[in-house]
């Protein structure tokens, strides 16, 4: 068991509105407690139903040594289970995702139903019990159609993050959408730094040209008093009341009770109606039930690892998992309407330019963030007014690290 004391002192030598500390960015030891510890205490986002859409689909969610699957039943219910047998625990998928009629280990072909339940298991004693090895459940929670699993034992509350992440996605259905391409990308950098780059706009206008074509950077940190940018709600107030009028209107949900959510609807820049360069829809068919398009998108964020942009004719998702201290996997899926037919209704060139482009810039930031962090100048820095979501990201991630050590009776 890992002695995390020196984890304990850090994550109370936080100050609020600075950075963390060297050491819970860089060491080994952090690393060993983000993803034995605190990440095991939180919902993590996993996928979106469009990845399983049909019975029979799957699809592998990993963070550090946990891999899981999660898998569409013939009853046409979404589980997810640890992605080993309980036989001699063998992997049981070894690709990414899929479609299989059922799970068979192939060591020792043990067979299991989509529903998690052992079928096979040949050459066992006469008083094997199957249903003592069905495979191991993962709490897995569909807010909306964004799927959330969690390792914990006794997982947090998540009614409030669930209904308030359902209603603010209700309009684009995501079980009628599909995925039309996906994307992995490693960082070179710590899994807290490409978080804390997202939640914040403050760079945006020097490094994200391809993105500020179809977004002002206004909702994202912005529209303190002090600062003298637009706010958000600003940037929509001329709209609202059509919006509203529309059915399509919601007010801003910004992390409720010290929560993990952020919910709202957003203007889009230069008269775009989707993010893309030219700021044209991607795709032919609308994926909300407006009959055209609009210069809005809605946007979710999630602490500790993902963030949505939904458009009135696609979907962005995004997720971060912690490889190593200095590396993460950053997934991206491109979702359309799922009677959308690639090369007539729309490309997947046109579809990705956009975040392709934006996530390789903040690949780029995040990597050197990390390298100058890793050296003997650095000392925590204080936040910008703009950066009011990153600090409060990094505050999610001190309490609910301290929470998380002091439930499992450690240091």
């Amino acid at each position: 068991m890992h002695d995390f004391a020196p984890i304990a002192e850090l994550l109370n030598q936080d100050r609020p509105g600075y950075t963390l500390p060297q050491r819970l960015y860089t060491s080994e030891e952090a690393f060993a407690f983000d993803t034995q510890v605190m990440l095991k205490s939180v919902w993590l986002y996993a996928c979106t139903v469009a990845h399983v859409k049909n019975p029979g689909d799957f699809y592998v969610f990993e963070m550090a040594n946990n891999s899981v699957v999660i898998l569409r039943g013939k009853d046409g219910v979404v589980r997810a289970f640890y992605n080993t047998c309980t036989h001699r625990g063998s992997r049981l998928c070894e690709a990414q995702s899929g479609t299989m009629p059922r799970v068979m280990c192939p060591y020792h072909f043990w067979t299991f139903g989509l529903d998690g339940k052992l079928i096979a298991a040949r050459g066992m004693p006469e008083a094997f019990d199957k249903s003592a090895h069905n495979l191991r459940e993962v709490a897995l929670e569909n807010c909306g159609g964004l799927l959330f699993v969690c390792f914990a034992e006794n997982p947090p509350p998540i009614d409030r993050a669930k209904a308030d992440i359902a209603a603010g996605i209700a309009l684009y259905n995501l079980d009628k959408l599909k995925v039309a391409a996906t994307e992995d990308l490693h960082d070179e950098a710590n899994w807290k730094l490409v978080m804390e780059n997202n939640r914040e706009c403050y760079h945006c206008e020097s490094n994200h040209p391809e993105l500020l074509q179809s977004l002002s950077g206004s909702g994202f940190g912005r529209g303190n008093p002090e600062d003298g940018v637009a706010s958000a709600e600003a940037d929509v107030d001329a709209e609202r009341k059509r919006w509203q009028a529309m059915g399509i209107w919601q007010d801003l949900v910004e992390f409720p009770d010290k929560g993990w959510h952020r919910v709202g609807r957003l203007g889009l820049a230069n008269g775009a109606l989707s993010q893309t360069i030219d700021g044209q829809p991607a795709s032919k068919k609308l994926i909300w039930p407006i009959d055209h398009a609009e210069p809005t998108s809605v946007s979710v964020w999630t602490h500790p690892n993902s963030w949505h942009h939904f458009c009135c004719d696609h979907v962005v998702t995004f997720s971060v998992m912690p490889v190593a201290p200095g590396r993460t996997l950053v997934r991206t899926s491109w979702l359309v309407h799922e009677d959308a037919v690639e090369g007539e209704d729309y490309t997947v060139e046109n579809l990705t330019r956009v975040w392709k482009a934006t996530n390789r810039q903040d690949r780029h930031l995040a990597e050197i963030n990390h390298a100058g962090i890793a050296t003997d100048g650095y000392r925590p820095g204080m936040y910008a007014l703009e950066e009011n979501l990153v600090d409060a990201f990094k505050t999610f991630y001190v309490e609910r690290g301290k929470a998380a050590l002091e439930a499992a009776g450690r240091p």
